[in-house]
């Protein structure tokens, strides 16, 4: 029996907060599940991918043209932009320590957004206001 991800992970990820079980409990059954070594490029800037990531368990860190940007951690995802929209990756992500991760695939994530509006509209507002962020500190 192939391991599924779990549903309160899921439930604390922003993007999914308000869905409820059974859509969370559809969300795991896509996800599959993924470990990366210390130091191992989970996506690199630039690349096209088609993955959108759920930390699980420890570290990663963001790095935009050689500069480490932020940290995430359990709980945390990345990869949105590009399962979303196909487009190159804004980012690359390392993993800080021994990184075990959730990921689903494009194939999969879209049909979830077209039969979930709810996830739709939580992740439209995410990417406003990660859009926002970045408005703000040109500005600044």
């Amino acid at each position: 029996m192939a391991e599924q991800c779990d549903v309160d992970l899921l439930a604390g990820v922003p993007l999914f907060a308000d869905l409820s079980t059974a859509d969370l409990k559809r969300i795991a059954s896509v996800a599959k599940r993924m470990r990366y070594r210390e130091d191992a490029v989970v996506v690199e800037e630039g690349s096209t991918g088609g993955r959108f990531f759920v930390i699980q368990s420890g570290s990663a860190r963001v790095v935009v043209r050689g500069r480490t940007r932020a940290t995430l951690g359990a709980g945390a995802y990345f990869g949105e932009l590009s399962v979303l929209d196909g487009e190159p990756r804004t980012a690359s992500v390392v993993a800080a320590e021994p990184l075990e991760v959730w990921s689903i695939a494009d194939f999969n994530f879209r049909p979830l957004l077209k039969d979930r509006p709810a996830l739709a509209l939580k992740l439209l507002t995410a990417l406003t206001a990660r859009l926002r962020r970045v408005e703000n500190s040109l500005v600044s």
